[in-house]
């Protein structure tokens, strides 16, 4: 698991410990069944302690969710192939999300809970907005070029992120492995149903 990077301040390890364990429990838990003496409890600090580091629960979700959908932003947007065919940039797009997700199963697990949330404050909405117009705007130009099914971008969109989703589902209830043969099998499976 990728640990946050705090300020050197003395004691920023117990700001850490907190980030860390809300992020264990909003992944397992969600946002209502997890409660603050909880997280703080996980994190070996008192409640006192957590709020001195974060302001409500909400401060703490959003601060966890720009971190992790900062991370996967970045991840999916470094050095990515824009001249590249649609074909190329579906595989990058897929490989570069399953590598997240295997990196990082709790951060991913975490963002799928709280992705459109009523709770995430404006900033987190932003940025979850920005990465939706950004994979639509791929959507969008791979159309364009005749590459995908003339439908609404939305739906290709919901359709690949559902069976990504149920995908990762399946393997961490020991439904399946995720080998890389696996994973490729898939990716092209997705790209045959969407692809024009």
């Amino acid at each position: 698991m990728a640990q946050l990077k705090h300020s050197a301040a003395p004691d920023s390890g117990k700001r850490e410990a907190i980030l860390d364990a809300a992020l264990e429990l909003f992944a397992e838990r969600g946002f209502h069944g997890t409660a603050v003496p909880l997280v703080a409890e996980r994190a070996g600090v008192g409640a006192g302690t957590l709020y001195r580091y974060f302001a409500s629960k909400e401060a703490l979700v959003n601060e966890l969710f720009r971190h992790w959908k900062g991370l996967l932003g970045r991840m999916l947007l470094e050095g990515f192939p824009a001249a590249a065919t649609p074909r190329k940039q579906f595989h990058e797009f897929w490989a570069r999300m399953s590598r997240f997700a295997l990196d990082h199963p709790q951060g991913f697990a975490f963002l799928e809970l709280h992705h459109h949330s009523p709770y995430l404050d404006a900033e987190s909405r932003k940025l979850e907005e920005s990465m939706l117009l950004l994979v639509k705007g791929f959507v969008e130009h791979a159309q364009r070029q005749q590459a995908m099914k003339p439908i609404a971008s939305e739906l290709l969109m919901a359709v690949t992120w559902g069976a990504f989703v149920g995908l990762l589902k399946a393997a961490r209830l020991g439904h399946i492995q995720l080998t890389p043969e696996a994973l490729a099998t898939t990716e092209n499976v997705m790209w045959e149903a969407i692809r024009l």
